[in-house]
């Protein structure tokens, strides 16, 4: 049936095509400019509208609605050809078949063979064969080998997964789908395509690469496939012709023979005919004729390269030789560019006192005209770029006028205004900014590269560095911004800059999950620091990586060795001496460890080695937990450092959950959020905010304060640092709503939830099994057996431990059980004592089970179920959700005549 029988809209149907893509809520409302809000509304709507029972069945509906309705194509994600593709029969079916026969091809050839539009049209060929599509990826502005993975995730309109690189965030999204990857201009990013390729390969049993490159890949499976010149007989006098021809310069039947000669003199390569037709308007055949016959203009004045890049230099030295030598200066200028580029950034790099500003954009005009530049749309206006082979031969004329360092340092100056403008900025996430920083990205690490290489411009390769760094951070390419920080620490001899550098680094692996790295990073910054005689900012970095070691243990690869953080801990406290921010973080390492009795023990060991307090888990250490944590909230107070006093209060509310005192732990939960609110967006800042929020949300349903758990889940829901993980970003939410009656919006953010996770490999994941068990409980209440025995096994994957799990699936267990008027059963749920299980098992749940346990005693009529009421009446005192069962177990209790 088709979209409009289904009164499908046109807003639906490309919700539709990218749910089919198995694109995130996030991702399709970035994608579309659209709130998630409204993507999820969408999705509700698609769901009853399509008939299908959740969003991974929408998902494989979604191909059926993609196709043009009477043909059965799908519509491919490949740059459309300015001009007719022409020729090539022969190799183009020769391809076709090696591409459907093999999963690696590469089309081999030199520059200006015509590799790209022979593989465009190929890759046009097949997209009927590829249910997900085929996908043009241009790797031309792209100078660091590092980031071609990147590059396709940009292509894929992907972000960066937390916890995972951008390569493995590619391979995730592809997963099972069937899609042609086509990979253009590989030769100068070998070192990092070829990996990437051998991942996706290894990852995506249905994905196929077609490349093109004028060096193999080397690459397992790699297939080359020779892309040879025009054949002179048809091919390439008929480029020739239909070229001329489109310029409104025909040729006639009885010229055949001269453009015959012509095309044989540019031994067919395809790009030197373009150009040469290209010049028919202004030379005509018998000027064309005699240029090529022209040795001093075709061959003396250029530099002699390989055999296979004569001809395309022959070509481009007479190219040279028909410009005026102003044009000439601005091309090889230009060629700096690694990305396409406005008329306003050429006069900027270009422009010189012995060549106006205004010639350039002039010149840019001119040369467009000769087809030595092409002019690329873009939202924010006309750029230009040159193509590869054009540019890698003009830089070379670059460097043999003797203008390359004085241009690439113009250049480099431009890049660090730029970074500078982006930073100053005020809206760093709206999608006109994100247009711009992509726009200038590839230049800024291009001109990163050059400055890193040489000793004298080290200084502003660290301050491009490090703007980079904090762009690429706003950008969320939180893996490059690590890379980027750590690689401005090694850039500067300023120990101050270089800690720094590290600390930032460190804190952007915090927002990576990547505890190992955020560990080994704050040492290496305490080394520095201690290495430059600052002992207190030693003793703040070595406690900050003591605490990392317990508090983010669960991403670490490997565990810190026996007694290494209780090490550091006890130098960072004989280094504190009396500075603030020292004993603050001194403090807070401490007292962090000593409100989670179950990690650590070698730091416990070695906070309580003086003897001043007990083991964790006695009578004592709860309250000298509590008043270490007061003491690092005071300490945080005096430094006025936002950062140490969110960790405080962070460890404040964790000691008071311990002591179960939950409504106080929501108090100072509450003060956190709001102080990380009103702070900017950062590494640092971004990761708290991520765990206060998350913290808030929970610790909110634990008081029954379910209206502002919602606001602060729906806040950790919208984070754009949480993008690729909407199961993280979901959970929290999805557990408020569950517990709210809110089954429609369980149903519906369940998709996002469960797309995440997937596309993350099925993690074990702890944290997010109450929300996958709250889920659950929705489908039991609306009697959807099937459904519920589905996501309780997604509980058991994600969190195998019976005891760690126990309180809240007992909780969803009993809602389900009491509506369907099963109170033994759920009695049997809820039979142990609150007080008997662990802690960290009862978490946030303790008014929910207590007064859960009340209504299932009294319909179970059990003897003591008077007594279970009053208990749970005095528990859950101040707990406007759980106060409501207690009552109303009272009332069925009274109503039964009382037990």
């Amino acid at each position: 049936m088709s979209k409009s029988k289904l009164g499908i809209s046109g807003r639906e149907a490309e919700v539709l095509a990218l749910v089919g893509q198995h694109r995130s809520n996030a991702e399709i409302a970035a994608q579309l400019f659209i709130s998630v809000r409204t993507v999820e509304t969408h999705v509700s709507a698609l769901l009853r509208k399509v008939g299908v029972a959740d969003r991974r069945a929408l998902a494989g509906r979604a191909a059926e609605f993609e196709q043009v309705e009477d043909s059965g194509v799908t519509a491919a994600v490949l740059p459309a050809p300015l001009t007719s593709f022409v020729g090539r029969e022969r190799e183009r079916a020769a391809l076709r078949d090696a591409v459907r026969a093999h999963r690696q091809v590469t089309a081999l050839g030199p520059g200006g063979v015509g590799k790209t539009r022979l593989a465009l049209a190929v890759a046009t060929d097949l997209t009927h064969e590829f249910t997900g599509g085929a996908w043009f990826v241009d790797l031309v502005p792209v100078t660091d080998p590092a980031m071609a993975g990147a590059a396709v995730a940009r292509a894929l309109r992907l972000g960066e997964q937390q916890g995972r690189g951008l390569d493995e965030s590619v391979s995730a999204a592809l997963g099972e789908r069937r899609v042609l990857l086509v990979l253009d201009n590989c030769e100068h990013l070998r070192d990092g395509v070829a990996p990437f390729i051998e991942h996706l390969l290894a990852h995506c049993p249905n994905v196929t690469v077609l490349a093109t490159s004028r060096a193999r890949l080397m690459v397992p499976f790699e297939q080359v496939f020779t892309v040879p010149p025009l054949s002179l007989g048809d091919d390439a006098v008929a480029l020739f012709l239909d070229r001329a021809a489109a310029l409104g310069w025909p040729v006639d039947a009885e010229q055949s023979a001269r453009v015959h000669e012509i095309c044989g003199r540019l031994d067919g390569l395809a790009l030197a005919i373009e150009l040469a037709a290209a010049r028919l308007p202004t030379l005509g055949l018998d000027g064309l004729s005699a240029s090529l016959a022209d040795p001093l203009r075709l061959l003396v004045g250029g530099r002699r390269a390989d055999e296979r890049h004569r001809s395309v230099r022959a070509m481009l030295d007479w190219s040279q030789a028909l410009l005026t030598a102003e044009d000439r200066c601005v091309l090889r200028r230009i060629a700096v560019f690694a990305a396409p580029f406005t008329a306003a950034d050429a006069m900027a790099v270009a422009g010189s006192a012995e060549l106006d500003p205004i010639a350039v954009a002039d010149g840019l005009a001119r040369l467009t005209e000769q087809s030595l530049l092409t002019v690329v749309p873009s939202p924010r206006g006309t750029r230009y770029r040159a193509l590869e082979t054009i540019r890698q031969y003009e830089r070379e004329e670059l460097a043999a006028a003797g203008e390359l360092d004085e241009v690439l340092a113009r250049h480099l100056h431009w890049c660090s205004a730029s970074a500078g403008r982006l930073i100053a900025e005020p809206a760093a996430t709206t999608h006109d900014w994100q247009r711009a920083f992509d726009a200038v990205a590839d230049d800024m690490r291009a001109a990163l590269a050059w400055a890193a290489a040489l000793p004298e411009r080290r200084s502003d390769a660290y301050g491009l560095a490090i703007s980079l760094a904090q762009l690429a951070f706003a950008r969320n390419l939180i893996s490059e911004s690590q890379r980027r920080y750590e690689q401005a620490a090694s850039l500067t001899d300023d120990p101050v800059a270089a800690a720094a550098a590290l600390r930032r680094a460190a804190e952007v692996a915090g927002c990576r999950m990547r505890g190992e790295d955020m560990y080994r990073l704050y040492r290496a910054a305490a080394e520095i620091a201690v290495g430059a005689g600052d002992s207190a900012s030693s003793a703040r970095d070595l406690a900050t990586a003591a605490i990392t070691a317990y508090r983010m243990s669960d991403t670490f690869a490997q565990p810190v060795a026996a007694g290494e953080a209780a090490a550091l801990l006890s130098t960072a406290r004989e280094l504190a001496g009396a500075d603030p921010a020292a004993l603050a973080a001194v403090a807070l390492a401490e007292c962090g460890v000593l409100a989670d009795p179950g990690e650590g023990p070698e730091l416990s060991a070695a906070i309580t080695s003086t003897g001043a307090l007990d083991a964790p888990g006695s009578e004592t250490a709860v309250p000298v937990a509590i008043s270490r944590a007061r003491r690092a909230v005071d300490l945080a107070d005096r430094t006025g450092d936002p950062f140490a006093r969110s960790a405080a209060l962070d460890a404040l509310a964790a000691a008071q959950c311990w002591a179960g005192d939950i409504f106080a732990a929501a108090e100072t939960t509450q003060r956190r959020v709001a102080l990380l609110s009103a702070m900017p967006h950062t590494p640092a800042s971004a990761l708290e905010h991520v765990n206060a929020l998350s913290e808030a949300a929970e610790i909110g349903i634990g008081v029954g304060d379910l209206r502002g758990s919602r606001r602060w889940a729906e806040q950790l829901r919208d984070l754009p640092l949480l993008a690729e993980r909407g199961d993280f970003a979901t959970s929290a939410l999805l557990v408020v709503d569950a517990l709210a009656g809110n089954l429609d919006e369980v149903h519906t953010a369940s998709g996002r939830f469960i797309d995440a996770w997937e596309r993350s490999g099925r993690p074990y994941a702890p944290s997010l099994a109450p929300a996958a068990a709250a889920v659950a409980m929705t489908h039991g209440l609306r009697g959807d057996d099937v459904a519920r025995g589905e996501w309780l096994a997604i509980v058991d994957t994600l969190d195998g431990a019976p005891g760690h799990r126990f309180a809240y699936r007992a909780v969803f267990a009993a809602f389900v059980l009491l509506d369907r008027r099963q109170p033994d059963q759920a009695w049997a749920e809820l039979a142990s004592e609150p007080d008997a299980l662990d802690e960290r098992a009862i978490w946030i749940w303790r008014h929910w089970y207590v007064a859960l346990r009340a209504e299932a005693a009294v319909s179970a009529g059990h003897p003591d179920a008077r007594g279970f009421v009053a208990a749970a009446r005095t528990t859950v005192s101040g707990n406007p959700m759980a106060g409501a069962i207690v009552e109303r177990a009272a009332a069925l209790l009274d109503a039964d005549g009382g037990i």
